[in-house]
């Protein structure tokens, strides 16, 4: 049986499976990155569910794992080598595990080089803008009488959108027919600003036509369906 002993992570989240790939999440935007990739290429994973309204994430043990204190973040018992790695940022998780798998990212030089940027795109731009909108938007509310702050995230992820519109508008997902990493990173940041932040008016939603269908047809993808769902929350 593997040891992960090493690893003070599986004191806080002891390992059932410790066999298989350790997942330490939540179900937010960044988390069902992680939770979607691994549905899709379908290889045997434990889950813990990792609660931010608690603190987990601030612990020693998550801490000796990720010192960024975030999530998710996960731990490999066959990683490079065969020798088990902890891993965390979402972005490298999902370039790892298509890496590792050979799955969801092409294998030609230069399209791979191109989903990469729309991965990236998505950890530097989409992920922040639509962050801090949701933010204003979501919980700030009547403690915030200045709105010029959440203006200015609604104009920029009104302009990513459109980035995002005209990527989308002759294919039927980021890279074409194939359903990709590029899918996955921005999939859950898409769908939170229109349901769980309530920003689509703000955003002028309903003018987009690409980027609702491509949302309508990554949720129909079983993976993605129950990656977003992964963890259940308590």
């Amino acid at each position: 049986m593997t040891d992960l002993s090493a690893f003070p992570i599986t004191r806080q989240y002891p390992a059932s499976h410790p066999d298989r790939l350790q997942l330490y999440s939540l179900p937010t935007p960044n988390g069902v990155k992680a939770s979607i990739m691994l549905e899709e290429i379908g290889i045997p994973y434990e889950v813990h569910l990792v609660d931010i309204m608690k603190n987990e994430t601030w612990t020693p043990d998550y801490l000796s794992l990720n010192p960024n204190g975030k999530i998710p973040a996960i731990l490999d018992p066959d990683g490079p080598g065969g020798a088990p790695m902890g891993l965390w940022e979402s972005g490298a998780i999902l370039v790892y595990l298509a890496d590792k798998t050979g799955q969801l990212i092409p294998t030609d030089p230069a399209a791979r080089y191109e989903t990469l940027q729309w991965v990236f795109w998505q950890m530097g731009a989409v992920g922040p803008m639509f962050g801090q909108l949701g933010f204003f938007q979501k919980f700030a509310g009547a403690a915030y009488a200045e709105k010029r702050p959440r203006d200015r995230y609604v104009a920029e992820s009104k302009r990513l959108l459109g980035v995002l519109e005209d990527r989308l508008k002759d294919r039927a997902f980021i890279m074409g027919d194939d359903f990709t990493i590029a899918d996955i990173a921005l999939i859950g940041w898409v769908r939170n600003l229109v349901g769980f932040y309530e920003a689509g008016e703000l955003v002028d939603y309903a003018s987009l036509k690409a980027v609702p269908a491509w949302v309508e047809r990554c949720l129909a993808r079983p993976a993605v369906e129950r990656g977003l769902n992964i963890p259940a929350r308590s």
